[in-house]
């Protein structure tokens, strides 16, 4: 009996010694392999994101004629690299940068002038009519230029502003604005009472508290609406194209179709325009995503 009992002790020893072995080979594995896979996995997948920009870049370096051409290649057969420099010559592509660059940047300081206030009063104070007004603006973000173009081109003409650069400003900002009076309407929301007790008691007055304590704690939902407004604005196309009747006053996505038309194509031009478009809202990104980060942490523990 003893003789089995030992018997049998070693045998499970034994077995439960050989799984170990087994499931730490496992987990070596696993962690061998993960120092290559997890890199391999993310590459794989920025590079589907960024394909549609790799190919906008090579059919700007190749000819116009390449890029109907086919069957089509991945690679260009013969390289073009002055396509850039006629785009970046061109007034009129220059024009149409400077209007986007103007309606977007002016859309997005207004929105985000109005929006802060709008957002720390509604979220601080309660007053009478308070939760009817946060519904009209989520029912404004509703609605889409599209379907009001006819009657924003009535109003604009009745006031004589059609074809000037104060009309698109100020109908990018009234679309944008519901969205960034909400989204800082929760940020403000979410901070307690007590930390704006604690910026009084010492001192500050109300715009005070608010510039000094409330901003830097919403800055990651600032950074949010203007990232938002901003591309909002530069892509919008539907009352551009109705409002902007001067070739020289017409935005980025309005004057980009010129390059292609029944009459002439240029292909090459078009892609080439596309891709100088990308850069300022890539740059804006860049120089605002620290901010973002900084957000993220303002009024720690300090």
């Amino acid at each position: 009996m003893s003789t089995v009992a030992e018997t049998g002790t070693g045998s499970t020893s034994r077995g439960s010694g050989s799984v170990a072995p087994q499931g730490g080979s496992r987990r070596s594995g696993w962690q061998r392999h993960r120092s290559w896979v997890l890199p391999v996995a993310g590459a794989a997948l920025a590079l589907v994101f960024l394909a549609p920009y790799i190919v906008m870049l090579l059919n700007s370096l190749r000819p116009s004629g390449d890029v109907v051409q086919t069957p089509p290649t991945f690679f260009p057969r013969e390289w073009q690299l002055s396509t850039y420099s006629q785009i970046l010559t061109d007034e009129r592509f220059l024009n149409w940068l400077k209007t986007s660059l103007i309606v977007a940047g002016s859309s997005t300081l207004i929105v985000i002038v109005v929006s802060i206030p709008a957002a720390y009063y509604t979220a601080r104070f309660r007053f009478p009519g308070r939760m009817a007004f946060l519904l009209l603006v989520l029912v404004t973000q509703m609605f889409s230029p599209t379907a009001l173009v006819v009657g924003i081109y009535r109003e604009w003409f009745n006031f004589n502003m059609v074809n000037t650069y104060a009309a698109l400003i100020l109908t990018n900002a009234a679309f944008n604005l519901a969205f960034a009076v909400w989204i800082l309407h929760g940020f403000f929301a979410s901070i307690p009472k007590e930390v704006e007790e604690a910026a009084n008691l010492d001192g500050c007055s109300r715009f005070g508290t608010l510039r000094r304590v409330m901003l830097p704690l919403t800055m990651p939902g600032i950074v949010t609406a203007v990232i938002f407004t901003f591309i909002a604005a530069w892509n919008e196309y539907v009352v551009a194209l109705t409002l902007m009747l001067d070739e020289s006053k017409k935005p980025l996505t309005v004057g980009l179709t010129s390059y292609v038309t029944g009459y002439e194509q240029h292909w090459d031009q078009l892609f080439a325009a596309a891709i100088v478009a990308i850069v300022p809202v890539v740059v804006l990104f860049a120089v605002i995503e620290k901010h973002l980060v900084g957000g993220l942490t303002a009024g720690s523990v300090k």
